[in-house]
């Protein structure tokens, strides 16, 4: 899926109300073996969206007509914990998931979530139980606007909420940048570092020869 740069979402957001839920929930095991005929999306919280038989269950919140489209998803404490599963934060972000926001997440997704373009917003226990209870009274009319810039939540009632990413993410998120790509934005400190090592410490490297932008765009494509 190519990025999109995320400045301002303006969402419907779909309250998940739910402790701990790992990532095996978020996308079970059995479903990445299935993932070449439908994407990851197809297999988000698969066991929770589906019944035995394999048929919607209509309970679950996602298939709510009033949450389908959803790009906001508003879930409880140590959300993604468990594995370290990086298809958890595709499953997500493939089914139409922009941002996750709860009261914390598991280390290891936080960290999957900001580098494959899904926005994870903390904010406090009282202020997700909040915005939950707005959402479900509006039965999915009230959006929240999610501004990555300015680092705020605006609920549907006007209420103003904060919340802090990692500048260096932060701003990733805003050109639309993956990994490699916000690493690149510094190529000229890397070349500059490494022709000064290379001067100071020649026995580290295999040869004279200086690095310039051109070893750069090579790597890149």
């Amino acid at each position: 899926m190519s990025r999109k740069a995320f400045v301002r979402l303006e969402a419907v957001a779909a309250p998940l109300r739910r402790l701990n839920v790992d990532t095996d929930a978020i996308i079970p095991g059995t479903q990445l073996l299935k993932v070449a005929k439908g994407g990851f999306g197809e297999g988000l919280f698969y066991n929770w969206r589906h019944r035995e038989d394999g048929s919607e269950d209509p309970d679950f919140v996602l298939n709510k007509p009033q949450f389908r489209e959803a790009e906001i998803l508003l879930a409880g404490h140590n959300f993604a914990c468990g594995s370290s599963r990086e298809v958890a934060a595709w499953a997500l972000r493939d089914y139409g998931f922009r941002c996750v926001i709860a009261p914390s997440f598991g280390n290891i997704f936080y960290s999957n979530a900001l580098k494959n373009g899904l926005l994870p917003v903390v904010l406090p226990e009282d202020e997700v139980d909040a915005i939950c209870d707005e959402v479900e009274a509006s039965q999915g009319h009230g959006k929240l606007v999610v501004d990555l810039p300015a680092q705020t939540v605006t609920t549907s009632a006007g209420k103003l909420l904060t919340f802090r990413v990692p500048d260096i993410y932060r701003q990733a998120m805003i050109d639309a940048l993956d990994p490699i790509s916000a690493t690149l934005r510094f190529r000229n400190d890397i070349i500059s570092f490494q022709n000064c090592d290379r001067s100071a410490r020649p026995w580290a490297y295999f040869g004279p020869r200086q690095i310039g932008a051109d070893d750069f765009e090579v790597n890149a494509g």
